[in-house]
């Protein structure tokens, strides 16, 4: 696979990339700078915030479903102005929101995990239709949130436990049974970040560390990589009018290369993603 870069700015902390599919637009998060930036027709875009956000799902053309350290919030991009939906462990100034993503019945996954990286800290939760569940607990460093394309399986990861899991879900996206392991990646040097699936149900997954984007096939099986010129990859997704196109993004936290921090666009070979889908808040 061939990459190429797709956004000059690095980011402290990059996460939550995802595909505005009415918009044709894409979006990504810096979580330690407080901000999310995008880009469109060629300019660079950025939205500053006074908590750290993490990731986002599209309501209509001109809101987007935003995860603060405190809250899920509707945020309109015409004007900047934000509505609070729900609050995210509000009483917990020891947390942050991490990895989330949009599932295929409309809800939003979101993780959250120790602001300063203590073990067992963070919790998985789902918000639908105004109501907020938690999921799964206690996880250290929730990531990989994403789903199959038939909105039947849903995945997430613990990237400092090394293990990503697979959950069955039922017709309206609840978890039913309990998760089983996907991938078990103790005792090598992968971490698993964000995660995202094509159009086949393939799991496409940055890894932390490695600077690596790596696909497996649904039953686990090592499919393909590329490996960017960054050491902390974080998260894909899928991208551009045919969405045949991944954008990767990373993160400078503790490193100083010239390349650590920016977003790449990886150029798969017949490989297509599918449309995120739209939050139904």
């Amino acid at each position: 696979m061939k990459y190429t870069l797709f956004d000059p700015r690095p980011c402290l902390l990059g996460e939550g990339a995802f595909w505005h599919p009415e918009r044709q637009q894409a979006f990504w998060f810096d979580i330690l700078n407080r901000r999310m930036l995008s880009r469109r027709h060629g300019r660079e875009l950025a939205w500053s915030f006074d908590d750290r956000v993490s990731a986002a799902g599209w309501i209509d053309h001109d809101n987007l479903l935003i995860a603060s350290e405190t809250a899920l919030f509707r945020f309109d991009l015409r004007d900047g102005s934000r509505q609070h939906l729900v609050a995210l462990e509000a009483d917990r100034p020891d947390t942050r929101s991490n990895d989330g993503r949009a599932d295929p019945q409309g809800g939003f996954w979101i993780g959250t995990m120790a602001t300063d990286g203590s073990p067992g800290q963070g919790a998985i939760y789902r918000y639908y239709r105004g109501e907020l569940r938690k999921l799964h607990s206690p996880v250290s460093i929730p990531n990989a949130i994403c789903f199959s394309p038939d909105g039947k399986l849903g995945y997430f990861a613990d990237t400092d436990a090394q293990m990503v899991w697979v959950q069955d879900l039922d017709g309206d996206g609840w978890p039913k049974g309990q998760p089983r392991v996907f991938l078990d990646l103790r005792g090598t040097d992968q971490f698993p970040d964000g995660a995202v699936t094509d159009a086949k149900g393939n799991f496409w997954n940055a890894r932390w560390g490695t600077g690596k984007l790596v696909c497996h096939a649904p039953d686990g099986q090592l499919l393909q990589s590329v490996e960017l010129p960054v050491k902390q990859t974080t998260c894909p997704a899928f991208i551009g009018e045919r969405l045949d196109r991944i954008l990767v993004t990373s993160a400078a936290v503790d490193l100083g290369g010239a390349q650590d921090g920016r977003s790449w666009m990886v150029l798969p070979v017949g490989v297509t993603g599918r449309p995120e889908p739209q939050v139904q808040p």
